[in-house]
């Protein structure tokens, strides 16, 4: 509902109804409509952290990083459940609990990439850091780019594209030690 409707227009009524339960219910678990909203962004969030460090951990080689990082944005962004627009879509992102779980989300999943950025390069934490947001959010925008294109590129081919423009980037600075 908050996602097809956004959070203002989602009622807890209809929201207690596709749930399958009362709205009482509803109520026994979440006090209000915000702290459901919240623990929604959080599970979503939570995903999103879940499948960046699958996919960083999942080779040793950088390159092939690099491609599994994009593919797993991707992938959050083509998602059947459309989960990606409580944590790139907010209607609600000035909403100070809703902001500060958004910018931790995406200073999480740049932490993570910064992480190899640092030890790989020899970069500084703050270069670091500002790398793998910057890859982060190239990864991020493109995949909801190509979502509105309506898939107008097959999904496979737009993450290479974006992997190859990320690693061409990224790939500049040499390996240390």
């Amino acid at each position: 509902m908050f996602v097809a409707q956004g959070y203002h227009a989602a009622a807890m009524d209809e929201i207690a109804e596709r749930a399958g339960v009362s709205k009482p219910v509803l109520y026994q678990h979440f006090p209000g409509k915000l702290e459901l909203y919240l623990a929604l962004l959080d599970e979503s969030a939570e995903e999103l952290i879940k499948i960046m460090s699958e996919a960083l951990s999942s080779t040793t080689e950088n390159r092939q990083r690099v491609s599994a990082t994009f593919k797993a944005f991707y992938d959050f962004v083509a998602g059947t459940d459309e989960a990606f627009r409580l944590v790139f879509e907010s209607d609600l992102s000035n909403e100070p609990a809703v902001r500060a779980r958004l910018d931790r989300t995406m200073a999480d999943c740049a932490d993570m990439v910064s992480q190899f950025i640092r030890e790989d390069a020899g970069v500084g934490d703050a270069e670091s850091h500002l790398l793998g947001m910057a890859l982060v959010g190239m990864a991020q925008v493109s995949a909801r780019y190509w979502l509105s294109t309506k898939r107008e590129i097959p999904k496979d081919v737009a993450e290479q594209l974006i992997a190859r423009l990320g690693w061409r980037g990224i790939s500049g600075w040499p390996l240390t030690g």
